[in-house]
């Protein structure tokens, strides 16, 4: 039986950098699957990283992909030591300007493909194996003109945290990462460059090999549920949940200065 990795959007970002540090610590491992949409990208990877690495093209918001993934694991039945569900995006804009189906590829990408892999991949996860979902610090609290991506994570960020209690029968570990703002090209789907800039104050920004790092860190620590980047991160966690929601959506958007209306300003 082969002992696998399992990582999503691993051509990019912080999955490829979850991907590249999680070899190096689990350097025993047979196999690392890596999945994105970029063949290219990721056949590039196995070749300058490592042959462990398989890469396969899946787009996770088609059905019949999702199901390749479940036939793949269902005949090699190998021992999953991690699944990383990685892949995600967002969108930066007034609810009204964004198209119905960007939004619904938005669900299925950030809520309905990590609930189908986990349940897919469950079967073949022993003690010790553990389950790390990227939400986002974005999933503390309503954001609006981010609305309908922070409604995605703060699902993921709840459903991790209460499927680490139901997986404690089996030693089974899940992790939801909340990264703040980071150096990674999300920002390249999320924000149209030809149209009016809704963040215009980032108040930091951090590095994707630092959130991994203490991802990993709290992984491997079974008291963890979640893993916060950064003081900044760690604070506003903190106020939101001692403050009321709509003051604090109230401070957004006055830091943004939005004022609620599609029309959003230089």
């Amino acid at each position: 039986m082969k002992n696998i990795i399992i990582v999503t959007g691993a051509s990019s970002g912080m999955g490829k950098e979850f991907l590249l540090q999680i070899l190096e610590k689990e350097s025993n491992i047979d196999e690392i699957w890596a999945i994105a949409r970029d063949e290219k990208k990721l056949i590039e990877l196995k070749e300058k990283v490592s042959k462990k690495i398989i890469p396969l093209k899946l787009d996770l918001t088609n059905e019949n992909d999702l199901l390749k993934y479940k036939n793949k694991i269902d005949k090699e039945k190998p021992n999953v030591i991690i699944l990383g569900n990685c892949a995600g995006f967002g969108i930066f804009d007034h609810s009204e300007n964004i198209d119905t189906d960007i939004k619904l590829n938005m669900i299925d990408l950030n809520v309905k493909a990590p609930v189908a892999l986990i349940d897919y991949t469950l079967p073949y996860m022993k003690s010790n194996a553990k389950i790390m979902n990227i939400a986002s610090c974005a999933g503390f609290q309503p954001i609006p003109y981010i609305n309908d991506y922070a409604a995605t994570k703060s699902f993921l960020l709840s459903y991790s945290r209460a499927l680490n209690k139901e997986l404690k029968y089996k030693n089974i570990h899940v992790l939801a990462v909340t990264p703040y703002w980071t150096k990674t090209e999300f920002f390249k789907r999320a924000i149209d460059d030809n149209k009016k800039k809704v963040v215009i104050n980032y108040n930091a920004m951090y590095e994707a090999r630092d959130v991994m790092e203490l991802a990993i860190k709290d992984l491997y620590n079974s008291k963890k549920d979640i893993s916060c980047y950064g003081f900044v991160n760690k604070y506003q966690k903190v106020l939101t949940k001692i403050l009321p929601h709509k003051l604090v959506m109230r401070v957004w958007m006055n830091n943004q200065k939005l004022d609620g209306t599609p029309n959003i300003r230089k």
